[in-house]
Formats: structure tokens, sequence, C-alpha cells
């Protein structure tokens, strides 16, 4: 048989799967679906319960507190663009999804990044995974993502989470491989425990690294964010979703300065106190 005649679907394998995934697990997917809908409620509550002005202050303020006074003014244009295109609502909602599948993509990253750098068997056995998922175009990981969980914002958040894990999982790793082994057979030969040593010595000195890495998966998850429009996650992604299927550029275009002004929102201030961080670290 040519070459040319063979018909290979990986998707004839990959079906039977996730169709006995969604028999066999749908107590645990409908379990998860309900925490991460519980939580994604929550905080988007949170950041819609006070009226725009009061949260463009508070987050100015905050920003002139801990970071600077240039970075509370950027914050207050930017914030007060979404404010007045129309989108404060679509806005929230991005936020408070990237917000929730960093937190979650953190939560998992984190520790096997530091098992990763402890354990070299670990990092070669994943290191492999991790090529790929970082390789693997964004809106693939949509797909197994509304197989499981059907449309909604569930499926955005999942796949976001799985998008903002490599580059967390890297840095982790490579910010606790560069802590001095000095400072570490220092804590070792005072007879710390290992707690100790983690949180008093690793942590602290890997700490620009981690905020780096986390700066890396706000970022990569406010990209599948705005994707997961298409699943219909709705937030800003929605809103461009909706200009481009209309055809009205006008939508599509403020959606779209939307979206850019959440990602230099997000950027700077997450860049602002990694800098300030890294200025009150001990030289």
């Amino acid at each position: 048989m040519a070459l040319t005649e063979l018909n290979l679907s990986p998707g004839a394998y990959v079906a039977p799967v996730f169709d006995w995934m969604n028999t066999n697990l749908h107590g645990l997917f409908a379990a998860i679906s309900r925490f991460v809908e519980a939580v994604l409620g929550g905080v988007e509550v949170l950041l819609l319960m006070p009226p725009p002005y009061v949260m463009v202050a508070g987050v100015c303020l905050s920003a002139a507190l801990f970071i600077n006074l240039r970075s509370a003014v950027l914050a207050g244009v930017l914030l007060g663009f979404c404010w007045v295109s129309g989108f404060w609502n679509a806005s929230m909602q991005t936020i408070a999804l990237v917000s929730v599948a960093v937190m979650i993509a953190v939560a998992i990253a984190f520790p096997l990044g530091i098992l990763a750098a402890r354990v070299k068997r670990f990092e070669n056995a994943i290191s492999p995974l991790l090529n790929i998922m970082q390789t693997i175009p964004p809106w693939v990981y949509l797909i197994p993502a509304v197989i499981i969980f059907s449309l909604g914002k569930v499926p955005a958040i999942m796949a976001t989470i799985i998008y903002g894990i490599p580059p967390m999982l890297r840095l982790t790793t490579l910010g606790f491989r560069q802590v001095p082994k000095d400072l570490l057979e220092l804590g070792q030969a005072t007879g710390a425990k290992p707690s100790t040593i983690l949180f008093k010595i690793e942590l602290p000195n890997a700490m620009p690294t981690l905020l780096v890495g986390l700066n890396q998966c706000i970022l990569m998850s406010l990209a599948m964010v705005v994707l997961a429009g298409l699943v219909g996650a709705g937030g800003l992604g929605a809103e461009v979703t909706r200009g481009l299927t209309r055809m009205e550029m006008g939508l599509g275009l403020r959606a779209g300065l939307a979206i850019v002004a959440v990602a230099l929102l997000l950027d700077r201030l997450s860049r602002g106190l990694l800098d300030r961080r890294k200025s009150l670290l001990p030289r």
C-alpha cells in the first residue's frame, strides 16, 4: 500500500479515551466544575461589587503605596479606559478569569517546580512534556477542555491553567536551583529544619525568579482567556468574538484596545511589584 493511501487519524484512538472519562469520571468533573464556578463567581462579585470609580481609586492608591506614583497614574489611565469604553464588566470578568486561573496554576506548578529542582530524574521526565506544552498553539488546549467540561467559563479556566503551568514550573525550578549552595550548607550546619531552610533561605533567594515566572504566567493566561471567548467564556474575548462575527469594526477595535489595557495593567503592576521586591532584597 502506498504511503499516500495511509489514513492515520489520532482522533480515532483519543476519542474512546475521552468517552471513557466522561462516562466513568463524570462525578469528578462535575465537582471540579462546581468548585471552579464557585471560586470564579466569588472573585467576580468582589471585583464588580464596588462602583467603577471606587475600584479605580483603590487600585491607584494601592499602586502608589506598594509600587510608585507612576504605576498608580498608569493604572488609573488603563482602568479609566476600560470604564469609559463601556467594557467595565467584561474587563473585570477577564481579570477574574485570569486571577483564578493563575492562582490554580501557581498552586500546581510551585510544588512541582520545587520537586523538579530537588529531584533530577523528575525534571528529566517532565522536560519533554513541558517542551511539548509550550510549543502547542494555545487554542488547541480548548478542544479537550470543551469535550470534558462542555462550553462556558470552566473549560476556559482549565485550558488556561494548563497553558500557564509550564513557565511557572520552569522558573520555579530555575529559581531554587540558583540558590547559593553555601547558604544551604550554612542552614544545614546550624541544624535548621528543612521547612526553615525552605522558607528562610531558599524562598527569599528564589523570589525574584519566582515573580518573573508569575508575570509570565499572568500574561500567557491572559492570552488564553481572550481566545476562550470562542467557547463562551465571556469577558473581553467574547466581545472580540462578537465583533468578528457581526463584522462590527468599532466593537472589535474597542474590545481589542480594552484587552491591551488589561494586559498592560497586569504586566506593569506585576513588574512593579517585582522591581520593588528586588530593591528590598539584601545585597
